[in-house]
């Protein structure tokens, strides 16, 4: 074995003994985690706004946010719906890892906390290497990103529990062929869940609220 695989492997290895810390931390809380990959534009953070406009009623949601540059845009969004919100600062990272985590949950209020979001920092390829303690993982898709995606990046579709497509308000104006696209996922992961949606017309955001619903009440039983 070569000295790089090795050091690859002890990277990864110690990364997801941090992850395992990380999931203590949030089942102590009674605080269900969900890690939120996508590629830049997708409308990561407008899902998210739109899932705390719908459960903010009835659950506190919290939201780490990811990103390569020293700015609060998208957590300042969170702050202002009234949210708690902390941001992680990669230094240029292409994805968050569970170290990086590890060091926000202690700026979260999380025994307050039925549900934390966690934005991972936007790119189909690198988050999907490195676990994080979250309970699941979800993909944001959009239908501007094209329906080709799972089958030139296949690894982020594997392992996660629900797909969004995202701006499905979109499909009159632009070539996308969803049966193609999601085709492509399910020959990678057959039990996802697929969600179409639109942040815009608020099509979609019943059922994606609803599964989310379904998975906090699951936690706390």
């Amino acid at each position: 074995m070569s000295r790089t695989v090795k050091i690859v492997e002890d990277i990864l290895s110690a990364n997801d003994d941090l992850a395992f810390q990380n999931r203590s931390k949030l089942q102590n809380s009674h605080t269900l985690g969900i890690n939120v990959m996508a590629s830049p534009g997708s409308g990561k953070t407008s899902v998210i706004l739109q899932t705390i406009k719908a459960l903010q009623a009835e659950y506190q949601i919290g939201v780490v946010e990811g990103d390569t540059a020293a700015v609060t845009i998208d957590a300042d969004k969170i702050i202002s719906a009234g949210m708690p919100a902390v941001q992680i600062n990669t230094g240029g990272s292409c994805h968050l890892d569970a170290v990086m985590l590890s060091k926000a949950l202690p700026e979260l209020p999380l025994e307050n906390i039925d549900l934390l979001i966690v934005e991972n920092v936007g790119n189909l390829i690198c988050p999907a290497a490195f676990t994080l303690g979250t309970h699941f993982n979800i993909v944001i898709a959009s239908v501007p990103e094209g329906d080709d995606k799972p089958y030139k990046y296949p690894n982020i579709y594997r392992g996660i529990d629900a797909l969004i497509l995202n701006k499905i308000d979109l499909l009159p104006y632009i070539d996308f062929d969803i049966a193609y696209f999601k085709r492509g996922v399910q020959i990678l992961n057959p039990d996802v869940r697929f969600f179409d949606l639109s942040c815009k017309t608020g099509e979609g955001i019943d059922a994606w609220a609803n599964f989310l619903r379904d998975r906090i009440e699951g936690f706390r039983s």
